[in-house]
C-alpha cells in the first residue's frame, strides 16, 4: 500500500470525553484528495465515569477499567465502515507529561486489527515524546495539508478547542511541513475542560450548551488576569500541557454563582488561545476555530475580542470542525506507513523530525 492514494480511517477520543469521532480520508500521505464517511460513538454516563476517574493515572485499576472501553467503543464504530484501507487510532490520552514520566494512551492497536481486520497505526506520541518532543500536538501536519488543499496562501491559524486548546501557525506556501518555518505550533491553555468539569460538579451536565449559561454570567476580570500572569503563558513554544494542569481553575471561582463561574472560565480559555495568537511568527490572516469548542458562540465572540481579530469556523474550508483530528489521525496513519514525519521541532519541539506509531496487522 505503500505509496498509493488510500482511504485511510481515523479515531479520536479527546479529553472532553464526549466520545469517539471517526472519519476517513483519502490522502497518500502528502496531499488530501478528499473525505468521506464519518461517524461519532457517544461514550455511556457509565463509560464516561470510568474514563473521568482515569484521568492523570498512569497505572493500576482505574487504567486496566478504562482500556476495555476504549477499545469496545472504537471496535463497535470502526467496525461500521466500509472500504477502509488502514486505521489510524488515537487512543484515549489519561495522563500527559513529556518532560518525565512520558505519555500514555489506551487502546491496544493490535488488538484493535484483529478484531476488524485491518491493519492499524497506533501509538502515535511515543516515539516524539522519546525524541526529547512534547509528543503533541499532532494535528498540525494535517492542517498545513488542509490549508494548502484549500488553495489558501497567506499565513493562517488553526485553533482546536478540546478538552485543552491547541493553536497551529501554517504557512500554507511551503511544500513540506517538516521544514523550518512552515509550523508553529503548541497548547493555548485549558479550553473545555474546566467549563465541563465545573458544569459536571455544580449541575450534573456535561458542557455548555450553546455557550447559553456564559452568556448569562459576568466575568470576573481579575480572576482571568491573575490567570494570563502564570508561567505559562511566557513559557516560549512548542509546549503541551496535561488536561489537569489548571484544574485549580476551578478553586479561583469558587465563590462565584454558577453563570459568573462559566462565564469566568470562558473568559480565561479566550484570554488562553488570544495569548497564544500573540506568539505566532507573523499575525495570521484568517483564523480558524476547529472541534465542539467552536460551536460555543461565547466562546468564539470572546476569543474575537481578547485577540483583536475575525475568526472563522473551519468548515468554511469545506472540512467539518467536529472531525478534523479524526480526519487528522487518518492522515498521519497514511504517513507512518509511508515512513514520512509526523512532528517536527516546530510542531512539538521534538529534536528532529520524526515518524511516530506502530503499524499493527490483523
Amino acid at each position: 500500500m505503500k505509496g498509493k492514494r488510500l482511504w485511510a480511517l481515523g479515531a479520536m477520543s479527546g479529553t472532553s470525553l464526549d466520545g469517539v469521532d471517526a472519519a476517513m480520508v483519502l490522502t497518500d500521505g502528502r496531499e488530501v484528495f478528499e473525505t468521506g464517511t464519518q461517524g461519532y460513538r457517544a461514550y455511556t454516563d457509565a463509560e464516561r465515569a470510568v474514563l473521568r476517574g482515569a484521568l492523570g493515572c498512569w497505572d493500576g485499576g482505574q487504567v486496566g477499567a478504562a482500556a476495555p472501553i476504549v477499545l469496545e467503543a472504537h471496535a463497535a464504530l470502526l467496525g461500521s465502515f466500509e472500504g477502509v484501507d488502514l486505521v489510524g487510532f488515537h487512543g484515549q490520552t489519561l495522563a500527559h507529561d513529556p518532560g518525565g514520566r512520558g505519555t500514555l494512551q489506551v487502546g491496544d492497536g493490535a488488538r484493535l486489527a484483529e478484531r476488524l481486520g485491518k491493519p492499524v497505526v497506533w501509538d502515535f506520541r511515543s516515539a516524539d515524546v522519546g525524541m526529547g518532543g512534547q509528543g503533541a500536538p499532532l494535528a498540525p501536519f494535517y492542517h498545513h495539508a488542509i490549508a494548502r488543499h484549500a488553495g489558501l496562501i497567506a499565513p493562517c491559524a488553526f485553533v482546536n478547542l478540546g478538552g485543552v486548546g491547541n493553536l497551529t501557525w501554517v504557512d500554507p506556501t511551503r511544500d513540506d511541513p517538516a521544514a523550518d518555518g512552515t509550523l508553529l505550533a503548541f497548547d493555548t491553555g485549558p479550553a473545555n475542560a474546566p467549563i465541563n468539569d465545573l458544569l459536571k460538579s455544580r449541575r450534573g451536565l456535561e458542557y455548555d450548551r450553546d455557550g447559553l449559561i456564559a452568556a448569562d454570567g459576568r466575568v470576573d476580570q481579575d480572576i482571568v488576569s491573575a490567570f494570563l500572569e502564570r508561567p505559562w503563558f511566557f513559557k516560549v513554544p512548542p509546549k503541551s500541557l496535561d488536561r489537569n494542569d489548571f484544574e485549580d481553575l476551578l478553586g479561583q471561582v469558587g465563590s462565584l454563582n454558577d453563570t459568573d463561574a462559566v462565564a469566568t472560565l470562558t473568559a480565561c480559555s479566550a484570554a488562553a488561545v488570544a495569548a497564544g495568537l500573540a506568539m505566532c511568527p507573523e499575525p495570521p490572516e484568517r483564523v480558524f476555530l476547529c472541534g465542539g469548542g467552536r460551536r460555543n458562540p461565547v466562546l468564539s465572540e470572546m476569543i474575537a475580542l481578547y485577540a483583536s481579530t475575525e475568526v472563522e469556523d473551519v468548515d468554511v474550508l469545506g472540512f467539518d470542525g467536529d472531525m478534523l483530528e479524526a480526519q487528522a489521525f487518518a492522515y498521519l496513519a497514511v504517513r507512518v506507513l509511508n515512513g514520512l514525519p509526523t512532528s517536527a521541532p516546530g510542531t512539538t519541539g521534538v529534536r528532529a523530525a520524526v515518524g511516530g506509531g506502530v503499524v499493527s496487522e490483523p
